[in-house]
Parts: structure tokens; sequence; C-alpha cells
């Protein structure tokens, strides 16, 4: 049961899913600024910090499909030009 649970807390909410990255990077900056301050109560607290953390998976997750989609230009030895994946090294 305490799998199910943590699975559960895993999963990115739908309106998270919806933001773009530079807005759920913005909130999630915000979210962050209010934890460091200390200000408000505990319940509140770990509220943000697990929406904080969906934030965070949804970022990195648009990151990788920015880093999937991008190519690397090349010149032949033609001097044809060909675009090919981006190598992850």
């Amino acid at each position: 049961m305490a799998k199910e649970k943590q699975a559960t807390d895993t999963a990115v909410p739908a309106d998270i899913k919806k933001l773009s990255f530079e807005a759920a990077l913005a909130e999630l900056e915000e979210i962050v600024h209010e934890l460091e301050t200390g200000e408000g109560d505990l319940d509140k607290s770990i509220g943000q910090y697990t929406r904080g953390v969906h934030l965070r998976m949804h970022c990195e997750a648009k990151l990788k499909e920015a880093e999937a989609r991008i190519e690397k230009i090349t010149i032949g030895a033609g001097g044809a030009v060909t675009t090919e994946p981006l190598d992850d090294a």
C-alpha cells in the first residue's frame, strides 16, 4: 500500500502538465523563495514542497523533450549541409 501511495505522489498533476517550461520554472522559484523564508504553517509548506517536486519533474521532462528535438548541423565533404541528432556526450 505504501508503494501505491508513493507512485501516485510522484505523478505530475494535470494542471502542471499544461504549464510551459517558463511558467513552471517561475512558480517553482516562487515556491522555493517562500519555503526559504520559513513563513507559513507546516501543512502549507509540505503542500508547497510536494508541488515543487512536481514542477521540477515537469521542467526536467520539458528539457528532455527539447534536448531530443535539437539537431546538430553538419557540413559534409562535398559542402552539403545536413542535420543529425545531437550526441548525449
